[in-house]
């Protein structure tokens, strides 16, 4: 086997590897946010395939990544609670925002 062949079996195995420990760590239920994350697990590894197979160049590649990272942030970030954690209470005392 050349270098390029184990270049992309690498990628495969550490795909597969973060693809198993994604299902071992996720709790119970299949909301938002599992969703999103396991989307941009696939779509990371699949273009890592793709990079390491020589059929995207690494401009595209690092479009990808730079997407990702934004689609992330956006997701980790998010100022609203999820449907399946309700740790915001709702009868909570709102803190009052001074008026511009």
């Amino acid at each position: 086997m050349d270098t390029n062949a184990w270049l992309i079996l690498s990628v495969f195995v550490i795909g597969l590897i973060s693809l198993i420990g994604f299902f071992v760590t996720k709790t119970k239920g299949f909301g938002r946010f599992t969703t999103s994350t396991f989307l941009l697990l696939l779509i990371v590894i699949f273009s890592g395939l793709l990079y390491a197979a020589g059929k995207l160049d690494a401009q595209v590649l690092a479009n990808i990544f730079f997407a990702v990272i934004g689609f992330a942030g956006g997701l980790f970030t998010s100022k609203e609670p999820s449907e399946c954690n309700n740790t915001v209470k709702r009868d909570a005392p709102q803190a009052a925002r001074p008026l511009p």
